[in-house]
């Protein structure tokens, strides 16, 4: 069996616990969080996930994610989970959440209450080779930019995501990630949803 992920309602109150294959080939909603981490240029930390990870292999993704366990608080388990994927820990702040639902194929279904958090810093990479294919620091224009070229190269809930990520670590660090042009975002976000992806943004 592999390890169990925290079923949640609408507002993200615990109704249970399942194995997390089984919560994917179902479709449940669970509780999950990912890590956006920006350096001192205002770049974005990326990693390509592990080719062999059971879904969204191979694909370009946030800094990190993954799923609290039971009873453990989501920041904290944000902070471990940096700490086992890349191989460092730096300052998270909660930045928002969000619901989506993304069939990724015929039998794996994400559906995720998704705590985001975002960090600022200079860490050293180190990343875990099992999770971790590679990974990069990108300028957010840049990215923006490839993520409308090439959206087959980036998971689900980062493609959802990245535009309010942006919009939050510009309000917060301004001096560090600037504003993203206007014709570059008007391109890079048209494809944000499709008929097996929906998204709901919260505070």
């Amino acid at each position: 069996m592999s390890a169990q992920v925290v079923l949640v309602n609408a507002h993200d109150e615990p109704v249970g616990l399942a194995d997390k294959l089984e919560a994917h080939e179902q479709g449940w909603l669970h509780r999950a969080f990912s890590v956006f981490v920006f350096d001192p240029k205002g770049r974005l930390l990326l990693q390509q996930r592990n080719v062999n990870k059971y879904h969204s292999g191979a694909l370009w993704s946030n800094t990190c994610c993954s799923h609290p366990h039971p009873e453990e608080p989501v920041a904290e388990a944000a902070q471990r989970r940096l700490q086992e994927e890349m191989g460092f820990r730096c300052a998270l702040e909660p930045a928002f959440t969000f619901t989506y639902r993304a069939v990724l194929s015929d039998t794996m279904i994400e559906h995720e209450y998704d705590h985001v958090f975002i960090g600022q810093g200079t860490p050293a990479v180190s990343p875990n080779v099992d999770e971790v294919q590679d990974w990069r620091w990108v300028a957010p224009n840049e990215l923006v930019a490839d993520i409308a070229a090439h959206p087959e190269h980036y998971t689900a809930w980062f493609r959802m995501a990245i535009e309010r990520v942006f919009q939050h670590a510009h309000a917060h660090y301004p001096t560090v990630v600037p504003k993203l042009d206007d014709a570059v975002q008007r391109a890079g976000f048209d494809y944000a949803t499709d008929d097996s992806m929906t998204s709901s943004l919260m505070p």
